[in-house]
């Protein structure tokens, strides 16, 4: 399983400041020593704001991750290299490709259905119709969502 780019970020901001909020509201401002993958950090030289305003100085602090509420990472880091952008040329070369399944249901709407009568008040009547599929794909979020068309001359 691959991690996603939430947790990238959080080890790219390792030796940068970061301020964290926990669960209970406390405020946590320090150097980032260490992150883990499920967000387990340890952080050194820490201001910490508690939730009533008092403030505090810790030389260090390892804090679990899952009462973690927020990260504040420093702006330089949105120029990591996780954030480049895909250039129109990436995908070149590279089949669109329909994976396993989708060529059966393309299969299937070529073929024009199931076998049934369909609803009722419509004939099929004889003949075949001619069907042309096409897939487009579109990219939104660097997910490739797959859209398929089926077009009756």
């Amino acid at each position: 399983m691959s991690i996603g780019v939430p947790i990238k970020l959080l080890h790219e901001a390792q030796g940068h400041v970061v301020t964290l909020e926990l669960n209970n509201g406390t405020v946590y401002r320090g150097k980032l020593s260490e992150a883990e993958d499920n967000m387990n950090v340890q952080l050194r030289e820490i201001t910490v704001t508690a939730r009533d305003g008092r403030v505090s100085q810790l030389d260090q602090v390892y804090i679990r991750g899952s009462h973690v509420r927020f990260f504040i990472v420093p702006d330089m880091l949105k120029n990591a290299p996780m954030f480049k952008k895909i250039g129109p040329n990436a995908m070149k070369g590279r089949g669109i490709g329909m994976g396993r399944g989708k060529a059966t249901v393309a299969r299937a709407q070529a073929r024009g259905g199931r076998g049934r009568a369909g609803f009722r008040g419509v004939t099929r009547g004889r003949g075949l119709q001619q069907t042309e599929l096409s897939l487009r794909f579109t990219v939104f979020n660097r997910s490739i969502f797959y859209i398929l068309d089926s077009y009756i001359n």
